[in-house]
């Protein structure tokens, strides 16, 4: 099976190089520097204090592609009503996409034991438009939820921080052989299981990252730092458990309290969250996949969210002043 890699930036880039190291064929769509970096140095991975160099197809064109097996779909969501035509060139009739970007997904109705009212329908910022359906169905599609931390220091250049876990899931739920074989291609390089329930996944995972994600977007600060203020850790802990009685209405219990989260967090001192880096950097941030989309799903459910709704206004006139929301 090979591999193409669509968004080559720190969490691309760190699952290509470690698959292009196993020996798995892998391919990638790249622009501007990072398209030329890796077109005349490789793609370079560095870990543990070692810099090794990757070389690999890339293009800024997919017809110069050719068809893969496994398409992974890693760029920010803002990203990705652009980004999905040139996905969608990638696509033979056997390819799976694997859609490995933050926040609730535009197939995450798909599996749900107890969907809300009106289906996907019910959460737009998911999926404006319709473009993604529209463009990627679901039948392409595998879930997929990252536990890993990379960097990009500089174009084609991506080193590793924590974590390399993955896990892989059916839009529509149960296990199947095609998950069970991308599964496998991705053990060539990280820790990968099946899961019979992908959404139950991406849902703790957002958990966690709605809050300290835009927190530290408008703070400034490192996790440790928003956890160890007494009056955010409990603002957090709020919008914690309006979410988690969300996910109670749709099937997706969360067993664990807030400060169990929260203590678990703690211990990765001062990280810098992917929105702290996007508002560093002048990028947009994922405002809608993390928080806007938990809200339109609680109002679909009748579920009063003043907390995150509060979070939600905070970070998104911080962006708009900025440009970057």
């Amino acid at each position: 099976m090979d591999v193409c890699v669509v968004g080559l930036g720190a969490v691309g880039g760190l699952i290509g190089a470690r698959l292009a190291r196993g020996g798995v064929p892998v391919s990638a769509v790249a622009r501007g520097a990072t398209l030329e970096a890796v077109r005349r140095d490789g793609l370079t991975l560095i870990e543990d204090g070692e810099r090794s160099a990757y070389p690999i197809r890339v293009s800024g064109d997919p017809a110069h592609l050719r068809t893969p097996d496994v398409v992974l779909l890693s760029v920010k969501a803002t990203a990705l009503p652009a980004v999905a035509p040139t996905v969608a060139a990638l696509l033979g009739p056997h390819t799976t996409v694997v859609s490995a970007t933050n926040g609730i997904p535009w197939w995450f109705c798909d599996g749900l034991p107890l969907p809300p009212p009106g289906g996907a329908a019910a959460i737009p910022s998911a999926d404006p438009g319709g473009v993604l359906r529209a463009t990627l169905p679901p039948g392409q599609v595998l879930g997929s939820v990252l536990h890993l931390s990379a960097s990009t220091p500089a174009p084609g250049v991506v080193e590793h921080r924590f974590d390399e876990r993955i896990v892989l899931g059916e839009p529509t739920g149960g296990t199947s052989e095609r998950a069970e074989r991308v599964a496998a291609l991705l053990r060539t390089g990280f820790t990968t299981q099946v899961s019979d329930c992908v959404q139950r996944d991406v849902w703790f995972k957002l958990w966690g990252n709605m809050t300290m994600n835009p927190l530290s977007a408008v703070t400034g600060a490192t996790m440790d730092r928003i956890l160890d203020d007494p009056e955010l850790r409990g603002f957090a802990t709020r919008c914690m458990r309006e979410a988690a009685e969300v996910g109670e209405r749709i099937g997706l219990h969360i067993d664990v309290d807030p400060e169990q989260r929260h203590a678990v967090t703690r211990r990765l001192g001062a990280a810098r969250t992917s929105m702290l880096q996007d508002v560093d950097a002048g990028r947009p941030i994922e405002l809608d996949a993390l928080v806007t989309t938990v809200i339109e799903l609680a109002r679909s459910l009748g579920v009063p969210t003043p907390e995150l709704e509060t979070l939600l206004g905070l970070a998104r006139v911080h962006a708009q002043v900025r440009g970057l929301y």
